[in-house]
């Protein structure tokens, strides 16, 4: 009767995490970045007369990174509600063009130079924002990823804001609704501009 009970009791712990982790919203996971300072980069922008574009520059306000791309079809979702929301300047919003030159972009046997991806990436990008409305103080590109890496980027999109000082406040996976946007995120900025 006894070795009955111990997988018993093994079965019991794995329903009891398995009914734990049905419960959680997917696109609330949990960064460890949240609560510590945004990871510092330089990163080439849109506009090519630009100097390189970091964290940094944005000292001393409060901003949003949306990491996007324009192959993210969750990208299109968002972005008609990014545009409005930056319209209504209540904060800028910086994009991360995330991996924009992928594997199928590449020339048939070959490869192309950083300076012909990051090209071809300011190309792509300013056609789509240009069809679809640029909701962006600045576009940076993170051609390799490895800006998303330090972020820990799962995919796109997703989206962070970030305080005056430079401080990782939220992080959303997925898809900004106008919901989140009122329940979370302007609720947050205003109780950042009140510190």
């Amino acid at each position: 009767m006894k070795k009955f009970l111990i997988p018993l009791g093994l079965f019991l712990v794995l329903v009891g995490f398995l009914a734990v982790g049905l419960t959680r919203n997917p696109q609330e996971i949990p960064s460890p970045l949240v609560g510590k300072p945004a990871p510092a980069f330089a990163l080439p922008t849109l506009d090519r007369s630009a100097p390189p574009f970091g964290p940094q520059d944005m000292r001393g306000q409060i901003w949003m990174l949306n990491v996007w791309a324009t192959w993210c079809a969750a990208c299109r979702e968002e972005h008609p509600l990014l545009v409005a929301f930056s319209k209504a300047n209540q904060l800028p919003i910086v994009g991360l063009s995330y991996k924009e030159i992928q594997s199928q972009d590449m020339p048939p046997g070959g490869q192309l130079s950083p300076e012909d991806k990051l090209q071809r990436a300011r190309e792509r990008s300013a056609q789509w924002l240009q069809r679809y409305g640029n909701p962006y103080a600045a576009t940076v590109f993170d051609l390799d990823g490895r800006v998303g890496i330090d972020y820990g980027v799962y995919g796109v999109p997703e989206t962070y804001v970030i305080d005056q000082k430079g401080v990782i406040r939220y992080k959303r996976v997925g898809v900004i609704t106008q919901e989140l946007l009122d329940a979370q995120i302007l609720p947050l900025v205003k109780k950042l501009n009140a510190l």
